[in-house]
């Protein structure tokens, strides 16, 4: 069963017409339905084109936080083999919204890691909605260092409203946190591909995306704020949500432009929640593709590439 969006509603009767025809003829094998199906599959089809044709950025957020698209666990799962998670910081907890270790992607052995939100009540909760803590990114720092030390390439999975903002996180060290797990980045002598795969939220995503190839899922989004938090700051109106949205520049069309991502990795129609298996065979391939660019760089070029690529972002934004 579809979980509809708001703007999907037209589309969720009429497939809904098309499933209640089928079930009937199910129940009576004499009734004939089939072209009144076929038409209106028809027409769903062509709704479902034209509105993801025209999706505005804040319908673009929505589809990115859409409980139904594949998170971080579906990607490791269907793209790795020989996945052996690594757990904890060494000096405080084991974070669960994020997750990572060592793993094999297309043969090729990697370090592996993204935000997990959990698909059900109970491990929303536990992966605390893929909101990370400090220790979420000393683990991911560990898990660099550990990459550094065995020559083996990053790739990170990017799924997050943003860094957990709790009273607890900022005594232990968020910011701190967050700023260490960039510069291990930045540091890496390996290289490093990153996903936003559904939300990029502010230095929660940073943290763990500030790597040499920074892919994103065509309906994903990648902002300093959410568009939630941008319109009470600047307008103090939770009306002005969609306003913001288009200020922010947060779709993935929007950052391409500017330089801020490489790729745009191409969503199934109807986005990666209608079709997650699509969806995640063409972020293996986008990944693979990088990974084999990126593989006889050595590490002095690669952070020499990755320094020239974050203090030249906005250049290209002013030039245009």
């Amino acid at each position: 069963m579809n979980n509809y969006l708001d703007f999907e509603k037209p589309l969720a009767e009429i497939e809904g017409k098309a499933n209640e025809l089928r079930a009937m003829a199910r129940a009576n094998e004499e009734m004939d339905i089939e072209k009144e199906v076929a038409g209106l599959d028809k027409k769903a089809a062509d709704m479902l084109a034209k509105l993801y044709s025209e999706l505005s950025p804040w319908r673009k957020c929505q589809v990115a936080r859409h409980p139904d698209r594949p998170h971080c666990k579906d990607y490791i799962e269907a793209l790795c083999t020989d996945y052996t998670p690594l757990a904890g910081d060494r000096n405080f907890a084991d974070d669960h919204a994020i997750m990572g270790g060592l793993a094999r992607m297309g043969g090729m052995p990697v370090v592996v890691m993204g935000h997990e939100k959990g698909h059900d009540t109970k491990s929303r909760i536990e992966r605390n909605f893929g909101m990370a803590r400090p220790e979420g990114y000393r683990k991911a720092v560990r898990l660099m260092d550990l990459a550094d030390r065995f020559g083996l390439p990053v790739v990170t999975l990017v799924d997050t409203p943003g860094a957990f903002p709790g009273k607890g996180a900022e005594e232990r060290g968020q910011s701190e946190a967050i700023a260490r797990a960039t510069q291990r980045c930045l540091r890496l002598g390996v290289p490093m591909v990153s996903v936003i795969i559904g939300e990029g939220g502010s230095g929660g995503a940073v943290g763990i995306a500030t790597a040499n190839k920074v892919l994103m899922l065509e309906h994903s989004i990648y902002s300093v704020i959410s568009p939630e938090g941008c319109a009470s700051i600047l307008w103090k109106d939770a009306d002005k949500t969609k306003e913001a949205a288009d200020a922010l520049r947060l779709t993935a069309q929007d950052l391409q432009q500017l330089g801020v991502i490489d790729k745009i990795v191409k969503e199934p129609l109807g986005g990666a929640h209608r079709d997650p298996a699509e969806a995640i065979r063409a972020v293996g391939q986008a990944l693979e593709g990088q990974l084999k660019q990126l593989s006889g760089v050595g590490g002095d070029d690669l952070r020499a590439n990755r320094r020239r690529k974050y203090l030249g972002l906005g250049a290209k934004g002013l030039a245009a």
